[in-house]
């Protein structure tokens, strides 16, 4: 009994000495797409998200260089598929980091590496050279001087832990000890982090309802329902709260104090099979909501208030190529055209913002409308639409890529933005349609939140927009632009 609570009593000194510092959400990017968004879009969905921390699972280099120069900040990883290679030789995993990191940094502005994704657990025939493919690339990093910039780790699944509550109690597999034993002497030397892949939704899945489903959700539990670690007396008011502690622990029970935990996987799908009724719209919204509100709060874990633990939302676009349950397909925040799944309640949580679609909205060409209406529309705002197309002109940050369909979505949208984005000024005689993706790409820099052209502040109501085919005739022609459902866009913040 005394050795427990000498114990628990280390664990709490050694991460309270943890340097203290504001916690994070960032999300990852999958890219298991039939119909993946160019780089470009991506970043610009990004940056209209106010999203600034990504974790990628590869290195894309056109995924790198879209990142370059935005202040978001990146987690690269070596896929799994090359973690053999990478720890059998210190050469190749120089020229790993050499052509992935070195060659975009610090343009871009890497943070970490993850080193595989839950190998132990999905990929254990490479558990032997784990240890050594960190050391390489951390050896890579301090020949570049960039080892005090960039941290190295490797994600790992929680189901690592066993006895997972009471959290104390908690302890590795031990027959994974001969790998995590020296993986935790790198983490500690280097100053990284333990990577944590957390998904409350699997071990309320797995509990056969033992776990109720407000407790995996983040949602208010009465005080007798709330969980109670019977050796430290400590209340858990949900998994992902005991699930960290519980990590903590099984590393002190390695002899390992001092390491911080950082969650690089957490999420809730929004759709499943039959055989998955809890994976629904409102439950992945809850459970995404409540998370990023309790991370960005600062609150820590209940054995360790005040620690921050950032973590990274699995994930931003729904994969549809992704094998198994309906469920593994399904657990995006946007579909592949940038559009929300669901409306995250975000109103009045801290550093986040929740803002009305009226603020981040623009205006593009509908898919599979006929070019030349769209050109047609195209000369209307160009001309009596009196839109400056300038930026168009050979040249101008805008004239790339030189067609229709990227002319006309800056001109559709300079005019939509110079209206006040009031109703019917996005229908241009039914060829354009509002979307929440910003269209900026490189130089070229859409009007978007926050625009309103000053010539159009003095007027106490925006004027009727007039049939771009025909600009002498009245604004009888206007459509209701509003965007299906009224979805409110949230914005991801780290100070």
């Amino acid at each position: 009994m005394w050795m427990g609570l000498i114990l628990i009593f280390q664990v709490v000194l050694a991460i309270s000495a943890v340097h203290a510092q504001d916690a994070f959400v960032g999300v990852n990017i999958g890219t298991s797409l039939s119909d993946m968004p160019h780089p470009t879009q991506v970043v610009a969905l990004l940056r209209a998200q106010h999203i600034k921390h990504v974790r990628l699972y590869n290195a894309d280099r056109a995924m790198l260089l879209a990142l370059a120069n935005t202040g978001i900040q990146v987690m690269v990883s070596v896929p799994n598929d090359q973690i053999l290679s990478v720890g059998q030789s210190n050469s190749t995993a120089a020229n790993w980091v050499s052509q992935n990191v070195v060659a975009h940094y610090p343009a871009t502005d890497i943070r970490a590496i993850c080193v595989g994704s839950e190998v132990l657990t999905s990929l254990p025939n490479a558990a032997s050279i784990l240890v050594n493919a960190l050391g390489f690339i951390q050896s890579a990093l301090v020949a570049s001087n960039l080892d005090a910039r960039i941290k190295v780790s490797t994600p790992i699944s929680s189901s690592m832990i066993l006895d997972s509550f009471p959290p104390s109690q908690s302890f590795f597999n031990h027959s994974w000890n001969p790998v995590l034993v020296p993986m935790l002497k790198f983490l500690q030397s280097t100053g990284s982090f333990l990577m944590l892949n957390v998904y409350p939704y699997y071990d309320y899945m797995q509990s056969n309802g033992v776990i109720p489903l407000d407790y995996a959700l983040f949602q208010p539990l009465p005080t007798n329902k709330e969980a109670v670690d019977s050796n430290t007396l400590v209340h858990y008011t949900n998994v992902f709260d005991a699930t960290v502690d519980a990590a903590y622990f099984a590393m002190a029970d390695l002899n390992f104090t001092n390491i911080p935990v950082m969650v690089t996987e957490s999420g809730w799908p929004s759709k499943g099979d039959a055989n998955e009724p809890d994976a629904t719209l409102e439950n992945a919204n809850t459970y995404n909501s409540n998370l990023i509100k309790h991370v960005l709060n600062n609150t820590g874990t209940p054995k360790h208030p005040g620690i921050a633990v950032s973590t990274y939302i699995y994930e931003l676009y729904n994969e549809d190529l992704k094998p198994g349950p309906v469920s593994e397909k399904n657990w995006g925040l946007f579909d592949e055209n940038g559009k929300p799944v669901y409306v995250l309640h975000l109103i009045a949580s801290g550093s986040v913002l929740a803002n009305d679609t009226t603020n981040q909205t623009y205006c593009a060409p509908k898919d599979g409308v006929d070019k030349r209406m769209i050109q047609a529309a195209l000369d209307w705002a160009c001309g009596a639409g009196k839109v400056d197309c300038s930026p168009l002109l050979q040249g101008q940050p805008c004239y790339e890529p030189d067609n229709v369909i990227a002319h006309a979505t800056y001109a559709f949208n300079t005019y939509y933005q110079k209206m006040g984005r009031a109703g019917g000024t996005c229908d241009f005689n039914g060829v354009a349609e509002i979307t929440t993706t910003n269209p900026s790409h490189g130089t070229c820099i859409f009007p978007g939140s926050g625009f309103i052209n000053s010539t159009f502040l003095a007027n106490a109501s925006a004027p009727s927009a007039p049939n771009p085919l025909k600009s002498d005739s009245p604004a009888d022609y206007l459509h209701s632009c509003i965007l299906t459902g009224g979805a409110l866009l949230f914005s991801i913040l780290f100070l």
